[in-house]
């Protein structure tokens, strides 16, 4: 075998050392593995064909050889031949060039196509993704470290790395837009918003091919590896680059004091379903890596995108795992939003664990220990966990925030009850022996209406998706102001602006940790597309214009960020509710009377903490109301009511509120500062 040594199983994956590269692979049930070197990426013809010996290079499972003189940049594929046989579960094709699960960059070629990797039996070498040898070490962090702050203290940003710059309107240069580099430039903008810690939208190595009717995978829930960084996010486009790249906007984010959190989909693939093509998991080992129905030629589909990762099955736990430890260790990212996190929660037969192995582990993991882990916690197959995912260190995306604070702003009926509740970390899903902020309140995210189309839709309007207006939810709990989509009518335009100054209301003075959408802060408008997942266009990007357009938003947004930030009864960990330092008193219109029947639609609460006394008031009725309020001198720094810039006066400024009452604008919030 020439120069080529036995190697080590020892560690999955490409290792650099001093003199060679080990590479090692698992693959049960193979009956021959090749590695395979490739010059460039849109190479057909491989360099160097390395066969593998199953007596010298194979041990248990795993396939391993050393090789001499190979150094960070090579590419490199594997091959794995054997029998294809789907209703036993194996779907070996030789034939197929593969990607290494391990693989720490992905380099795309020119003439990649998605397509040539369905056909079984055709060579797919000159379209496929292939991996790359990357040194991890062979980066200077300059004292980097994750930040480590507490949800207390924490305000997230979901955003898309490619939709925050791609706009002309950016002014980042042409080459650097929707990049890693041209997020660093933007850095000042999410100082001035105040925003604790940006949640990136996937960026591990996506298949951009996966979407229907020609269209292009915009927000990359669609991953083919769990350790590359995506490439079309590099300035270079260069895969050892791009590892670089990604790991400068990493540091330049610590020294801001800006957490970064990855979402991070470890329940499915871009390999799809039975007709999907073959990238990586599925010519190595399918039996292990997704769970089956009976026939096993078909997939479950917890996920709802044709496969399920068989998350605790022994060798993909440890790829998750292993995964999760790489990004934090060697990337030095500060958390996890894991995407439909409860189908990590079943079993090799998609029974729902009490116990899941994969996300006790991820909890006790002693290198996550001080990272942020975010639950989804549902799937696409009707398990529901909000309130009751496992363990005591995970925090979830409250979906009922977002349903009932929408219910309650919007003006419907028996409303108020649910709203109090959210507004006080849903103690009825959530045990006070809990951190009250693992609840991440969210009015809008990725997944459905912008906060502007909220205010200013009543149906989705997808059609730009091609596919009839049939995909995205039908159900949201949206309020048009009286007119279907953009109008020139002011007092439409003023209620809009006024409704979305109330989720900003309720989503910021809410106990739990909030968590904004990007654009939100400008009106953002996807034109009422609900499912936007394929939209890489201006439909989806981030306008900066709209910065000047609608700064009275953003002016709002900010203050308010700031005020509550500031004031300790808005970061305790502590529930309000059972709380020794923080004393909630309810009132309706009437003082220590709210009203919380079904016809009600206004609640008002006083906040007497260490420090400082607060009353807020939120009336959702269509009319003026009139509400008593505590005895005390009361400075007014919110009303969403008045004309701006009085919608929010600075505490050392705000007017003193004279009499007993105050009445508060149809549709408006207010709040109030003891002084």
């Amino acid at each position: 075998m020439n120069n080529i040594l036995a190697g080590s199983y020892h560690a999955l994956g490409a290792t650099v050392t001093s003199n060679g590269v080990n590479f090692c692979v698992f693959s049960k049930n193979c009956d021959a593995m090749e590695l395979v070197f490739y010059d460039r990426m849109e190479d057909a013809l491989a360099s160097r064909v390395i066969a593998l010996d199953a007596q010298f290079n194979r041990t248990f499972y795993y396939w391993h050889v050393f090789v001499p003189d190979v150094r960070p940049g090579q590419i490199y594929a594997y091959r794995a031949s054997g029998r294809n046989d789907p209703h036993t579960g194996l779907r070996f094709d030789g034939s197929k060039v593969l990607l290494d699960p391990y693989g720490r960059a992905v380099a795309t070629g020119p003439h990649y196509d998605r397509a040539t990797a369905t056909l079984y039996g055709v060579d797919n070498a000159a379209h496929a993704m292939k991996s790359v040898v990357v040194d991890t070490n062979a980066y200077d962090w300059e004292g980097d470290t994750p930040l480590v702050l507490p949800y207390s203290k924490t305000l997230i940003y979901e955003m898309h790395i490619g939709g925050f710059t791609r706009h002309p309107s950016s002014g980042v240069a042409p080459e650097k837009r929707g990049t890693y580099a041209a997020l660093i430039e933007k850095i000042p903008y999410l100082k001035s918003l105040g925003v604790t810690t940006i949640e990136l939208m996937p960026v591990f190595q996506f298949d951009e091919q996966d979407a229907p009717l020609g269209r292009r995978n915009y927000w990359g829930y669609s991953p083919v590896g769990f350790f590359a960084p995506h490439l079309d996010y590099s300035v270079s486009r260069n895969p050892l680059k791009a590892v670089d790249e990604f790991r400068d906007m990493i540091k330049a984010l610590h020294r801001a004091e800006i957490e970064v959190i990855l979402d991070v989909v470890f329940n499915h693939t871009a390999e799809g379903d039975h007709t999907g093509p073959t990238f990586s998991f599925r010519g190595l080992e399918n039996r292990a890596y997704y769970l089956h129905e009976e026939n096993q030629a078909f997939y479950s589909n917890y996920s709802g995108t044709g496969n399920t990762l068989n998350a605790n099955n022994s060798i993909v736990r440890r790829m998750i795992l292993d995964s999760l430890r790489y990004w934090v260790s060697e990337m030095h990212v500060d958390g996890f939003r894991f995407d439909l996190a409860s189908a990590l929660a079943r079993d090799e037969d998609g029974h729902p664990l009490a116990n899941p192995p994969i996300l006790w582990e991820i909890e006790s993991e002693p290198i996550l220990a001080g990272t942020k882990i975010i639950a989804e916690a549902w799937d696409a197959g009707g398990l529901y966990q909000v309130g009751s995912f496992v363990g005591h260190r995970w925090a979830e995306w409250n979906g009922k925030f977002r349903d009932d604070v929408r219910a309650f702003i919007k003006g419907d009926c028996d409303t108020v009850s649910q709203f109090v509740t959210r507004l006080t970390a849903s103690p009825d899903m959530y045990q006070q022996d809990r951190d009250a902020n693992r609840s991440v309140n969210f009015v809008t995210c990725h997944d459905g209406f912008t906060l502007n189309d909220l205010v200013s839709y009543n149906q989705k309007h997808n059609e730009a998706n091609g596919e009839n207006n049939a995909d995205g939810t039908n159900d949201n709990l949206s309020w048009n102001g009286g007119v279907e989509g953009p109008t020139d009518d002011p007092a439409v335009e003023t209620l809009r602006k006024r409704q979305i100054k109330n989720f900003f209301m309720a989503l910021l003075v809410a106990q739990g940790t909030p968590m904004l959408l990007m654009g939100d802060e400008v009106r953002h408008t996807q034109y009422g597309n609900n499912n936007a997942y394929g939209q890489n266009t201006e439909l989806s990007w981030f306008n900066w214009d709209d910065l000047e357009r609608h700064h009275e938003i953003l002016d709002f947004l900010r203050s308010l960020i700031l005020l509550t930030q500031s004031l300790e009864c808005f970061s305790q960990e502590a529930f309000w509710l059972y709380s020794e330092t923080t004393r909630i008193t309810w009132h309706g219109i009437h003082l220590y009377q709210p009203d919380v029947s079904e016809d009600s639609h206004s609640i008002a609460f006083t906040l007497d903490y260490r420090g400082g006394r607060a009353h807020i008031m939120f009336n959702a009725y269509w009319e003026p109301l009139t509400f008593e309020l505590p005895p005390m001198g009361w400075h007014r720094i919110v009303d969403t009511g008045v004309q701006p810039p009085q919608d929010f006066c600075s505490p050392n400024i705000a007017p003193l509120v004279e009499g007993s009452h105050y009445t508060l604008m149809g549709r408006s919030s207010a709040l109030f500062l003891g002084g």
